[in-house]
Formats: structure tokens, C-alpha cells, sequence
């Protein structure tokens, strides 16, 4: 495995699609905004940084993020992504409606676009087209339907309306179809922690141990999928949007060939978003 390819791969998955849905319902009324900046590390050494905000609103969600490769790394491959999704919400439930996500390094740019509906992909168009190998997993119909998209499969709301650092808000497994690939995501309590970013948040967050399970898309015998299928000691820690009860990776960690990959929060900065009229004309109380 090299750092182009397990590497990147574990870095892409780990950290851009960890978390889950499932969002359970809640206040329909909940409204927050985050700003938040974050760092990536490869073995303690400099690897990226990126930026994402998310905007949640009485009925209609949005999200973005980027990031780029820095520091000495660039000198061996650059490169650059961002994602994108749009959606409503619905008895506090974030649901997808759209998702764009590309990346570009020296060699190779990757485009996904997806229409979804129900939790059902109704269109997904993928540049480069996944190149054919008989040993691929097909992707039917039946596993493009009850899934989430990975930026809204970062987000995640603690169930109940009591307190939001609670076991439970780990307990669940969470289906994800990334435009090629369809994988599961099961994540199970590990413990509290307390954080202080460097600007915005200070406070506790909900650790969360986290699994990796491919299940279309994908081929079985190559050494990327056997290793992050092996991992178990991948986590993220989930800190919360103001405002709302969904919570968001504060820290994600997963070990590689070449020492653990780390995405921290710098700056985690989030205020309740203000009552604002939804689209049927009501105002939220």
C-alpha cells in the first residue's frame, strides 16, 4: 500500500464521510449555523486543513467543505476538494435532496453529482466512470434506496430531548452510497471527553468508535477495503451545533501504514440561528 492509495483512501473515507444520520425527529423549530476550521495531520505531520459550515434552518438544510493539501506534502502530491449538499428538514430530520462532491490531485480529478429523494438515489453521475472489473460488487437498485449521502452522514442528532452527551447518541449504523460506492457505518460508545478549540467551542464531546463495512461497489480483494474493513480503532468525536440538537465531528482519528491520520477542529464556532419564517409562510416559534 502506498500513501496515494491506502492512504488517501483511509484519509477520504475516514474522515470525509465519518459520522451518521439517522437522524431521529425532534423539534421541527431547532435552527443553528457552524463555522468550523480544521487541520490534518499524517503522522503528526502537516497534511491538509479545510473548512465546513453548515446552515440549518426551520425546513431547509445546507452544507459545504473544503480542503487542500499543504505543507510538505504538496511537494510529493497536491490536491483539492468540495463538497456540497443541499435538503429539507422535517421533523428535525436533515433529508438529501442533492450532493455534488469533487477532488482534484496532480494525476487524477474525481467529480460525483447525486440527486436523491427519500432517502432513494433517483441520479448519480460519476467523472471519471469507475473502471470495469469483473470482480466489482454490483450496485442494484435495492442498495441505492434507504441511504444517505457522505456530508449528510456526517451529521448526526442525539436522540430523546434530555441531555445530548449520552451513550446513545452513538448507538447506530448508518447506510451510505458515496456515487460508486455503497458501505455501512456502525458506531458504537467509546466515552466523554472534554475539548477547547482555538476559537468557538469549548465544552464536552461524545466519542464514538467507529466501523467500516463495504457492501456494493466495491472489490473485495483490494488492500484498501481488507484494511479499513479490519480497523477497529478509528473514532470521532462529536461536538454539538448550537441551536439544535445535531452534533458534528469535532476530531476524527484512523491509523495508517504511516501513523495516525487526524482531523482536529481549530476553530468550531456556532450560534442558534434566528426564528426565521419557513417556507409555508409560518413562522417558527
Amino acid at each position: 500500500m502506498t500513501i496515494c492509495g491506502a492512504t488517501r483512501h483511509a484519509i477520504i473515507v475516514g474522515l470525509a464521510v465519518y459520522g451518521a444520520s439517522f437522524i431521529d425527529a425532534g423539534s421541527a423549530n431547532a435552527q443553528g449555523k457552524l463555522e468550523a476550521r480544521y487541520s490534518v495531520t499524517l503522522g503528526g505531520v502537516s497534511f491538509g486543513q479545510g473548512t465546513w459550515t453548515i446552515d440549518v434552518g426551520a425546513d431547509q438544510y445546507t452544507a459545504a467543505v473544503s480542503g487542500t493539501t499543504v505543507g510538505l506534502v504538496r511537494i510529493f502530491a497536491s490536491g483539492q476538494g468540495s463538497s456540497a449538499v443541499r435538503g429539507t428538514v422535517s421533523n428535525g430530520q436533515p433529508i438529501v435532496s442533492s450532493y455534488a462532491s469533487t477532488i482534484q490531485t496532480d494525476k487524477k480529478y474525481d467529480e460525483v453529482r447525486m440527486i436523491l429523494s427519500g432517502g432513494a438515489v433517483k441520479d448519480a453521475v460519476a467523472e471519471t466512470p469507475t473502471a470495469p472489473n469483473p470482480d466489482r460488487v454490483p450496485v442494484p437498485d435495492a442498495h441505492r434506496r434507504g441511504v444517505t449521502d457522505p456530508m449528510t452522514g456526517a451529521i448526526i442528532r442525539a436522540p430523546g430531548s434530555g441531555d445530548t452527551f449520552t451513550p446513545e447518541t452513538c448507538h447506530r449504523k448508518v447506510a451510505i452510497f458515496d456515487g460508486r460506492m455503497r458501505y455501512d457505518l456502525t458506531l458504537q460508545f467509546k466515552r466523554l471527553d472534554k475539548v477547547k478549540a482555538e476559537k468557538g467551542y469549548q465544552g464536552t464531546v461524545v466519542v464514538c468508535s467507529v466501523y467500516f463495512s463495504p457492501v456494493a461497489g466495491h472489490v473485495p480483494d483490494r488492500p484498501v477495503i481488507k484494511y479499513l474493513s479490519d480497523l477497529r480503532d478509528a473514532e470521532v468525536w462529536f461536538a454539538p451545533i448550537a441551536g439544535t440538537r445535531l452534533m458534528v465531528p469535532y476530531r476524527a482519528s484512523i491509523p495508517t501504514p504511516f501513523g495516525a491520520g487526524v482531523l482536529q477542529a481549530t476553530q468550531f464556532v456556532s450560534v442558534p440561528n434566528p426564528q426565521r419564517a419557513s417556507a409555508n409562510g409560518i413562522r417558527s416559534q
